[in-house]
């Protein structure tokens, strides 16, 4: 049942365990703990892209229906995220914690364990599931424990785990790949995810204001329904123009789009009531909306080369996995080394300086991929992917933290909650974009990946990067730290 109007927010209901510890007289033990759980769990988003071509072969199934391997993961995401606004209000964030991290755990032994594609999916969900509350989680408990001069040092940490994490995860299951099955992809992260999680039930001590919020049903399954359809009308357009469907792509496309617009009328009527499952005020602060604009066509870019560069390394150069991983690597070990540097930059210097360079060299690196060919040697693939992450890491730091703190604290959990929804719509959307225009273009009779078919797909990247440098030009000059002091003297 709705709650009175303009009810106050209560206390969070802890155990006398919790109650007995208070998380915040120990912030960095409580940020570490969700630091590292969500990069065990985001790692694993990325975990599968060097695995397609095996899958491919060992399950029988077309690149179009391997890469939901990756597209349902975070299609999944991105359906779970915008209730996760609703959930941080709601409940407690050890409660949040501990249903996150046991949902992926369950999801990871279904995959160790599937059988065939169809269970393999299944757990890939399941897992998905669980790590859609984790990074508004942790986005929520920074903004609230940490002071706003010393976020972006934080949120350069933060970066290390999305970004660098997703970076890395084809390093990883590449070198995996080389010796064993690729079901110990699964079973090596199986005993981490249940050490975090009792780690997380015994140290997890946050006390949070809960308010008992109404759930809107009907919000719910209206943004299940748009993203849904959206992802699967876009991800089903390459195999549509090589394989008559039942359904064409478009329907499904045209669905989600009716859907998403009356979600989004709906949230605009509900949040007046302060009854929204996903509260879209955020959108209204031209600093946060500027950078997330940035930060979508980052992530386009970012997950369109990790799905992408596998494909052409093993198709059309004949690397192994391994070489493939390696390949990879440098440039998540760069992304990492560079995140933490890149926060105290921000804290002195403001996002401007940073992201507007970090921009350029985004928009390089692609088109730099361009040049790739059946030729091309690895050391050259391994030179522009670096760079690519260099621009990448000065980027994302900056808009991530200019975004979220220029926002009032009231709306720190559903400007998370919208930040991270549309960061996997993004990276969802540019798979399937991507993956459409490399099948289209491909000239292999067959529809296999070819070179012709990745250079399409790179050159639609490098494309996009242009409105990439046209953005950031707008993005403010001052850190957050400085808007949130002149907004509380204003206020």
């Amino acid at each position: 049942m709705d709650g009175p109007k303009g009810e106050e927010p209560q206390p969070v209901e802890t155990d006398a365990a919790e109650q007995a510890g208070s998380g915040t007289a120990r912030p960095g033990l409580v940020i570490a703990l969700l630091v590292g759980s969500a990069f065990v769990m985001i790692l694993n988003e990325t975990i599968m892209s060097v695995a397609l071509p095996r899958l491919m072969t060992d399950l029988n199934v077309t690149p179009s229906a391997a890469q939901w391997l990756t597209s349902g993961f975070l299609l999944t995401m991105a359906v779970v995220i915008p209730a996760t606004g609703w959930v941080l209000e709601r409940f407690a964030p050890r409660s949040i914690y501990l249903t996150s991290m046991g949902l992926f755990t369950t999801g990871v032994l279904i995959a160790a364990l599937a059988p065939g594609f169809e269970v393999l999916l299944v757990g890939r969900v399941v897992q998905a599931s669980g790590t859609a509350m984790m990074v508004p989680l942790l986005m929520t408990t920074l903004l609230r424990l940490v002071p706003a001069e010393r976020r972006g040092r934080t949120m350069g940490t933060i970066t290390i785990v999305i970004a660098v994490a997703p970076a890395i995860g084809p390093t990883i299951s590449g070198l995996i790949l080389q010796v064993l099955d690729w079901r110990w992809m699964f079973w090596l992260v199986l005993p981490i995810a249940v050490i975090a999680l009792a780690l997380g039930a015994t140290y997890l001590r946050v006390t949070a204001e809960t308010r008992p919020v109404p759930l809107d049903v009907l919000s719910v399954l209206l943004s299940g329904v748009a993203f849904a359809g959206l992802i699967y009308g876009m991800s089903s357009i390459g195999e549509s123009l090589r394989h008559d469907m039942a359904v064409s792509p478009w329907i499904p496309t045209a669905v989600g789009a009716v859907a998403l617009a009356t979600f989004v009328l709906r949230q605009l009527r509900l949040q007046r009531d302060h009854k929204a499952l996903l509260d879209l005020r955020p959108l209204a602060h031209r600093t946060y909306l500027v950078a997330l604009v940035l930060v979508i066509l980052a992530m386009m870019a970012l997950f369109g080369a990790l799905i992408l560069l596998p494909l052409y390394l093993q198709s059309v150069l004949h690397a192994s996995t391994t070489a493939t991983g390696l390949v990879l690597l440098p440039g998540g070990l760069v992304m990492g080394l560079l995140g933490p540097v890149v926060g105290r930059l921000f804290d002195k210097y403001g996002a401007r300086p940073l992201v507007v360079p970090g921009a350029l060299v985004v928009c390089g690196a692609l088109w730099l991929f361009t040049m790739l060919g059946a030729e091309s040697p690895l050391l050259m693939a391994v030179a522009v992917h670096v760079t690519l992450c260099i621009g990448l890491s000065i980027m994302f730091t900056p808009l991530m933290t200019d975004a979220l703190g220029s926002l009032p604290a009231e709306l720190y959990s559903h400007g998370s909650a919208i930040l991270t929804t549309l960061q996997q719509v993004a990276g969802a959307a540019g798979t399937a974009l991507f993956i459409t225009v490399m099948t289209v273009n491909s000239l292999d009779p067959q529809g296999d990946v070819d070179a012709a078919g990745t250079h399409a797909a790179f050159l639609v990247a490098a494309i996009i990067s242009i409105g990439v440098v046209a953005l950031s030009f707008l993005v403010g000059r001052g850190s957050s730290a400085r808007k949130d002091e002149s907004t509380a003297v204003a206020a």
